[in-house]
């Protein structure tokens, strides 16, 4: 590689000089609101009224993170949101790449209704009031369930599965089948394994939207605090924060809120919920990679 740099010639280093500054352009205009949020999260909340707060906190304290983190409802929000993002995420990924592989099937006689059927979920909609209907029907309103059921298909999600299992070579189905295998058995021996890249991104997809879902818990759990999750308490205590505490039944945690502000809070939040998110992403990274490889391969 060094023998290749001293080499280069001089249209060679202007590209590596220009793609050097668009490379950096982009990781600052990317990392710097994060950056920026952190900094303010962390700086006390008198002195941010001020404004001018960058890369660093100026007066550094954990005061934001004390504060929301003596509300009670944290806690249990935190449990209940990490239950339905790991459940959720895995029975999403089961009931999609099943459905997904039955589609893939030459021999699905129906795969094709399936199909339409399923893209017209990604038009149409059944709305608010008749989705609450059918969930207060289902009994599913007041329990767990409500976070999991009605997100584990998702035609987007179906989809983009069975077209990876449609690049797959077919033969490898076939012989498994000459050798005694069942289709629940090619499913589970021959297809998840090679579908490593695509559920990644998928589980990916599915984790963001349960962790950050929070209108669910409004509409159908608000009144049940055994049930609520960390995003729905995150809100409240927001709302509470802007609001100065005046609806909180004026406890002692509103008092306290009111006395930071408003943006102090809701960056400190902000860094709390996408903290678990970053976590998990190095880990689903290299499955993002060997989905890139094997695409240019096929190409």
């Amino acid at each position: 590689m060094s023998v290749k740099a001293f080499n280069a010639t001089k249209s060679e280093k202007v590209f590596d000089i220009a793609n050097f500054i668009l490379m950096g352009i982009i990781l600052t205009v990317t990392l710097y609101p994060f950056l920026n949020v952190l900094a303010i999260s962390l700086n006390d909340s008198t002195d941010t009224v001020r404004g001018g707060i960058y890369l660093w906190p100026r007066e550094f304290t954990l005061e934001n993170y004390k504060t929301i983190f003596q509300y009670d409802g944290l806690i249990q929000g935190a449990k209940i949101s990490f239950a339905r993002t790991i459940i959720g995420t895995l029975l999403g990924l089961l009931s999609s790449s099943m459905l997904a592989y039955t589609l893939s099937r030459p021999d699905f006689k129906i795969k094709k209704f399936v199909s339409t059927f399923l893209a017209l979920t990604m038009y149409f909609s059944g709305g608010l009031i008749p989705g609450y209907i059918l969930m207060k029907d289902l009994h599913l309103i007041g329990t767990f369930w409500i976070y999991i059921l009605p997100m584990m298909v998702s035609a987007f999600n179906v989809f983009v599965i069975r077209s990876f299992i449609d690049g797959l070579p077919y033969a490898l189905q076939e012989s498994a089948k000459l050798d005694g295998a069942n289709d629940l058995t090619i499913y589970y021996k021959v297809i998840l394994p090679l579908c490593k890249p695509v559920l990644a991104t998928i589980a990916l997809f599915l984790a963001v939207g349960q962790w950050n879902a929070w209108f669910d818990t409004y509409l159908y759990n608000g009144s049940k605090p055994e049930l609520t999750t960390l995003q729905y308490e995150l809100m409240k205590v927001l709302q509470s924060t802007q609001q100065g505490g005046s609806n909180v039944n004026a406890n002692d945690l509103a008092q306290q809120m009111a006395q930071v502000s408003p943006e102090s809070i809701r960056m400190a939040i902000t860094i709390v919920v996408t903290l678990p998110i970053l976590v998990v992403y190095p880990f689903l990274q290299k499955y993002f990679v060997g989905g890139m490889t094997l695409g240019a391969v096929k190409a």
